[in-house]
């Protein structure tokens, strides 16, 4: 096994975009591939490191960039939700630029375009969720500590690609009234659905770097078995 990254910068609204590609180039293609959406601090090293554990998998894996080139936070600045915050107030551009982070994944002459999936973290699990809701071109999707309010454009009913949500209980972000608003939603859209709720778990808990207490923080458990549920999922999605 070898896993090659290459930093990938692709055109789009507000663009460009630098996203990092990670695949393992020891078999041979092209392989299903799934597209990474970071949290809201953007695109950064974590993100590319679960780009090459999907590319240990057999995936093509893109940690994609949203916010645009060099358009970064971080956990100690104030503002740290700023780029987040533009596309959240502009969801149908967010849908745009997130067909853009596909087609990008799709284009790599190392992927099967017609065999896609997304993950996403945060921020991230609602852009999958978006991707789902608007019908872009992936067999599934996989969402850990979303956010599930839903856009205010139109989408396509039935949802097509299958999903899997991953929730901590005890998340603050997304409680027990927006989980049930979210499954409401997926059930009357027609989505193929499942949702795993891990106990004594809030939001961010596959994030290594943010320790507890509280109800924003890593919890290893949670961590371990989401990320096994999610490889679990695309398995059987591309079997």
């Amino acid at each position: 096994m070898a896993i090659v990254r290459q930093t990938l910068v692709y055109d789009g609204p507000g663009g460009p975009f630098e996203g990092v590609a990670a695949w393992d180039d020891a078999v041979a293609g092209p392989h299903p591939c799934v597209l990474v959406l970071p949290n809201v601090l953007g695109q950064k090293e974590a993100d590319n490191l679960k780009a090459d554990a999907l590319a240990g998998l057999g995936y093509v894996a893109l940690a994609a960039d949203l916010f645009g080139q060099g358009k970064r936070t971080t956990l100690q600045v104030e503002d740290r939700s700023r780029y987040m915050d533009e596309l959240n107030a502009d969801r149908a551009l967010l849908r745009d630029r997130l067909a853009v982070s596909l087609a990008a994944l799709t284009g790599l002459p190392q992927a099967d375009p017609d065999k896609a999936a997304a993950i996403g973290f945060c921020f991230g699990g609602k852009c999958v969720l978006d991707m789902a809701r608007a019908g872009l071109g992936i067999r599934g999707g996989i969402s850990f500590h979303g956010v599930y309010d839903p856009p205010e454009h139109a989408g396509v009913s039935p949802i097509t690609a299958k999903l899997l949500i991953c929730h901590g209980w005890d998340d603050p972000i997304s409680p027990p009234e927006a989980t049930v608003a979210l499954a409401e939603e997926l059930t009357t859209r027609g989505a193929d659905w499942q949702l795993h709720v891990y106990g004594h778990a809030g939001h961010a808990f596959t994030d290594v770097g943010r320790a507890g207490p509280g109800n924003i923080a890593y919890e290893p458990r949670a961590d371990r078995r989401s990320w096994q549920a999610m490889a679990d999922f695309l398995a059987e999605l591309f079997r």
